[in-house]
């Protein structure tokens, strides 16, 4: 599926592009994520003035991706996470960065938290091949 795409607006959350397909994903808990993504997977996940441990956050093929995905839902979102807002803007040539917001139970700190993240991602065929997150922040809401 090709969308027509504006380089010039953020793409809302309803845009069919690949980012937006995978955190949708995610965020149901949904198998169907990795029909998203490329057998070239660069995945990895870093954080913004945070001394957590991340270095297991990253994959390079779909097993890989397992792992860090079954890692993520029993260590940092045990009950899940609601997606609070998600735009994105074309960069051209399969490239986007995307603002990602939303709220879960952090498994870290054992309470309800909040994050804000920036995303560059790559998709190619419909299917993301590149994802660099970097969590700028989690606030604890209680």
């Amino acid at each position: 599926m090709t969308a027509t795409l504006s380089r010039d607006l953020p793409l809302p959350r309803s845009e069919p592009i690949a980012i937006h397909r995978v955190l949708d994903h995610f965020e149901k808990q949904s198998p169907e994520l990795f029909g998203c993504l490329s057998e070239n997977l660069d995945f990895r996940i870093d954080h913004f003035h945070d001394e957590a441990d991340v270095s297991w956050q990253s994959a390079s093929s779909l097993a890989e991706m397992a792992v860090v995905l079954q890692r993520l839902a029993v260590d940092i979102f045990p009950k899940g996470t609601k997606v609070t807002g998600m735009s994105s803007l074309d960069l051209g040539d399969g490239w986007f960065v995307t603002r990602f917001t939303h709220r879960f139970y952090y498994g870290v700190r054992q309470c309800n938290c909040e994050s804000a993240t920036i995303i560059v991602s790559h998709e190619s065929d419909g299917k993301l091949d590149y994802f660099r997150e970097t969590v700028t922040d989690v606030t604890s809401l209680e």
